[in-house]
């Protein structure tokens, strides 16, 4: 008995472990881009050729070091996640609207509005992701738009096939079913009794979504094939400083940490929305 006591609390810490760690990180990431602009009006372009390469933590006006040109990295890193957390907010909400769509009409209507969409998701989830990417940023042009724009598509299909699933398992219960015997019509049902039951899954997609997406946003940029490269962004720091590996390790390594703990934070918030939205769990909470 004893035994079977201490493994709920021993969870119940673990998971109350996760929140706060992930709310401090992503909380501290988010707090630091949103004010961003204040703390670094120059947006981390200001250049000191004589202050080249600087270590990190040997001059206070330059905590985590310069970069080749001069500029602040503490300052790029703050300000480059603007980038990174936009492409990955707004890809994910453009997904979300359009799968969850896209589920709801193909789980509720069935037929051949289900046959065509579920089909052309499957064929879209079997085009490798990255040759996509390559072709497709390569004939349009890089761009944060555009970015956006491709991970929306890219990633549509899986929101949809979350919601269509969880749709079939709604549409023929009984408070649906009662709902249209009252002569309530088909929107009103799915968009006030079907879709509140599926919101819990996509908020937890979204969250796990959006680290996915920043780590996509930085590897594009890295191959060259996201955001300009005059603008600050993680990827385009980690690009920059591959050629420093040995001599000035900072100037890839902090971008890379930038991307390690909010991804590390988005996860394990992802993973606590997880566990507390799982009915089947709450006895051993």
């Amino acid at each position: 008995m004893a035994v079977a006591q201490a493994a709920p609390a021993s969870r119940r810490r673990f998971r109350s472990f996760e929140l706060v760690l992930g709310v401090i990180l992503t909380g501290g990431m988010t707090l630091a881009v949103l004010f961003s602009g204040f703390l670094f009006p120059d947006g981390g372009e200001s250049m000191d050729l004589m202050a080249r390469l600087l270590p990190p933590f040997e001059n206070p006006a330059h905590l985590l070091g310069t970069d080749p040109l001069g500029r602040d990295v503490l300052a790029r890193v703050i300000v480059g996640g603007r980038i990174s957390l936009t492409v990955g907010v707004l890809s994910v909400m453009g997904a979300v609207v359009l799968g969850t769509l896209v589920g709801l009409v193909a789980g509720y209507y069935r037929g051949i509005a289900e046959i065509v969409l579920m089909r052309f998701a499957d064929i879209q989830l079997a085009l490798p992701f990255i040759l996509i990417a390559i072709m497709f940023l390569a004939i349009l042009g890089t761009g944060v738009d555009k970015v956006i724009f491709f991970m929306i598509v890219a990633q549509w299909v899986q929101y949809a096939r979350l919601v269509r699933g969880s749709v079939l398992a709604l549409r023929d219960r009984e408070f649906i079913l009662s709902a249209r015997a009252i002569g309530v019509g088909n929107g009103r049902i799915i968009f006030q009794h079907i879709l509140p039951n599926v919101l819990g899954p996509i908020v937890i997609l979204m969250t796990l979504n959006v680290a996915n997406n920043i780590l996509l946003e930085s590897s594009l940029t890295f191959l060259g094939l996201g955001v300009d490269p005059l603008i600050p962004s993680w990827g385009g720091m980690l690009a920059d400083g591959r050629t420093y590996l040995q001599s000035a390790w900072w100037v890839s390594v902090f971008p890379g940490l930038a991307i390690m703990f909010t991804v590390l934070g988005l996860n394990l918030l992802g993973d606590w929305l997880r566990d507390y939205l799982d009915p089947t769990g709450q006895a051993t909470k």
